[in-house]
């Protein structure tokens, strides 16, 4: 667990690739602060869920002494399209009202990439959907965090200024920053105020994902810039590729507790 001062280390359960509560029983082993979890399959869907198993899973992760850093509601759609909008958003509804009842305060996912433009046709669609998201999020006292990435952090951030909600905020990796060419440090600058919880992922600039400490992410310098921000928040593991998760989320473990 974290020390006084330390990062609160946190993991996305699924990249155990493992069953939930033999991954669980890992996580805790691995001496994580808290967990992610994915809910768009499986006997974490929300719909699959009722108020029993909630609380029991919320149980079993306090019996672990393991916190529910937030949910992951990915499911691949672009909310600037407006038939994809239409069918993700009962889903991501569900989620939040889900997340409530876990006792986590943050959803995440991807939205599809915003346009630079407030003129282009996909930004009245963003927001309008991104508006009706928040709404519900602030109902449940929850945060819907825009995984960073498919721009660079000031476009997210003016897209998430001009709501009219404050119930959408950011999730930060900056990896996906990193590997699309971004600058991961000036972004975590840019949304700053807005930033709800983070990934701790490594990648290679125009490549792809590299165990933690391997790539392109500044990791002490980006640590230091978050600490400077004021952000206390879970830095969550995501490992989505190799053959030995198991042992790369170990050692990001361990390389997060140095910093």
């Amino acid at each position: 667990m974290s020390e006084p001062g330390g990062l609160k280390v946190g993991l996305i359960l699924q990249s155990l690739r493992l069953p939930v509560d033999e991954a669980l029983e890992k996580a805790a082993s691995l001496g994580v602060d808290g967990i992610q979890v994915y809910v768009t399959s499986g006997e974490l869907l929300a719909e699959n869920m009722d108020a029993a198993a909630r609380k029991a899973f919320s149980d079993r992760c306090e019996g672990l002494g393991i916190q529910i850093s937030a949910l992951c509601a990915e499911y691949g759609k672009n909310y600037g399209v407006e038939e994809q909008a239409e069918w993700v958003l009962p889903r991501i509804e569900a989620a939040l009202e889900q997340a409530a009842d876990l006792g986590t305060g943050v959803v995440t996912t991807h939205i599809g990439a915003i346009p630079e433009q407030r003129s282009a046709p996909a930004w009245s669609v963003f927001a309008r959907t991104l508006n009706s998201v928040g709404r519900c999020a602030e109902r449940c006292g929850v945060n819907f965090a825009i995984e960073t990435g498919p721009e660079p952090g000031h476009i997210l951030r003016d897209m998430i200024e001009s709501l009219d909600t404050g119930g959408v905020g950011a999730n930060f990796d900056p990896a996906n920053l990193v590997m699309k060419g971004y600058d991961h440090i000036q972004a975590a600058r840019d949304l700053a105020a807005h930033i709800a919880h983070t990934h701790a992922k490594d990648g290679k600039r125009g490549e792809g994902e590299v165990p933690l400490g391997q790539g392109d992410v500044d990791f002490p310098r980006y640590v230091a810039v978050m600490r400077e921000i004021g952000y206390e928040g879970f830095f969550t593991i995501e490992r989505e590729s190799g053959p030995d998760p198991i042992k790369d989320v170990s050692e990001a473990v361990d390389f997060l507790r140095r910093l």
